[in-house]
């Protein structure tokens, strides 16, 4: 079972998900989880400070491109070209970096609602935004997506798995995707930064560059260890490309690979490589956290309960007529991240990050019953 810190000691971390808070607020928000690093991944970065190891990057090292194609084939049934990969500091910039390149000052489409710095940093970047409502059932809205292509999508960003629901996308809404896509000349960046994170129950992710010729022609996919092994702030990612034309792209980013974090390409060569195991004690936890969630939610509280990814999208329509994450920080103690981050007409909604320990899962459910009566 993967060691989660007392939350008096989780107080004490200076990222984002836990700094700022009052002492004894649980924090369920940025998606961060509170276990314990693999123990290859410490020992690798305490071994790279105490050679003083921390200068620049120097392009993709083979050791990386190699981890990295061999957890692909043996967890995700992916056949990456370790020739293939480019250097990002995170995800998230080398989505602006792609549309700049592919689309500048274009329309950027993503399923609504929808990570909240798509929101937040592609206008800034030029891009008007084009979110496509999720179907009632969470499903992708294929005849959204076509009607919006009709009118000149340029590029679609596809979150799979799904973040705010942590629904994994099947292989067959996948080609239709590709289809349509490729029909109307736009381009899809994948980001799969949560691919590693299925949990346990028949879902099954099927990586975008494995779906069909016309994916691999219109796509690029983006993904890093950061989210499967709590590795964020050291800043690695990669840009996985399958066809000539896509490659072509990437060529032509301005993104140099000594932008990207030596230290997060030395613990993603060890988290690919050596933490098999200790990925699978983090999914046993997570599966173990979302039943505890699904039994233990209050009167008036609803989910679908994810099938990816540590983080769960409640609607809290039938308990509370007010900003659920406001109520419950002030009332409960307990600190979710506001569904209207997430899609503005999100109001009833609040996402709360379960990649903690069963007791504090337990702690948040009580507190927050407590809370709403």
């Amino acid at each position: 079972m993967p060691k989660v810190p007392a939350l008096e000691e989780l107080q004490q971390r200076r990222s984002e998900k836990w700094f700022g808070y009052d002492d004894g607020v649980i924090a369920a928000t940025v998606a961060e989880m509170d276990f314990e690093l693999a123990e290859p991944i410490t020992a690798v970065l305490h071994d790279a400070v105490s050679r003083g190891d921390l200068g620049y990057t120097a392009g993709v090292p083979a050791s990386l491109g190699d981890a990295f194609a061999g957890f692909a084939r043996r967890r995700l049934d992916w056949q990456v070209d370790p020739d293939q990969l480019a250097l990002v500091p995170d995800v998230m910039l080398g989505l602006i970096e792609l549309c700049r390149i592919v689309a500048p000052g274009g329309s950027v489409g993503f399923a609504s609602a929808a990570y909240p710095p798509f929101l937040l940093q592609l206008p800034p970047a030029g891009f008007s935004l084009v979110p496509i409502p999720l179907a009632a059932d969470g499903a992708f809205d294929l005849d959204g997506l076509a009607a919006r292509l009709r009118d000149g999508l340029d590029v679609l960003i596809l979150a799979n798995p799904h973040n705010p629901t942590g629904r994994v996308l099947p292989r067959d809404e996948l080609e239709q995707i590709a289809d349509l896509c490729a029909q109307y000349g736009a381009w899809v960046l994948a980001d799969e930064i949560h691919a590693p994170l299925v949990l346990p129950g028949g879902a099954k992710h099927v990586p975008w560059l494995e779906v069909s010729d016309a994916a691999r022609s219109c796509g690029i996919s983006l993904t890093s260890a950061s989210k499967a092994f709590n590795l964020a702030g050291l800043k690695a990612a990669m840009m996985v490309t399958a066809s000539d034309r896509a490659q072509d792209v990437v060529r032509r980013s301005s993104i140099a690979s000594e932008q990207a974090g030596l230290l997060g390409v030395l613990a993603a060569e060890v988290a690919f490589s050596q933490c098999d195991d200790w990925l699978d004690d983090v999914l046993r936890q997570l599966d173990r956290n979302r039943t505890v969630i699904d039994t233990g939610l209050p009167a008036g509280v609803s989910w679908t309960p994810p099938q990816a990814t540590y983080v769960g999208w409640l609607d809290f329509a039938g308990a509370l007529d007010e900003d659920p994450a406001h109520f419950l920080l002030s009332k409960a103690g307990v600190a979710l991240s506001p569904g209207t981050s997430y899609d503005p007409a999100a109001t009833t909604f609040a996402r709360l990050n379960f990649g903690t320990s069963e007791e504090l899962v337990t702690e948040m459910l009580t507190r927050i019953s407590t809370a709403l009566g």
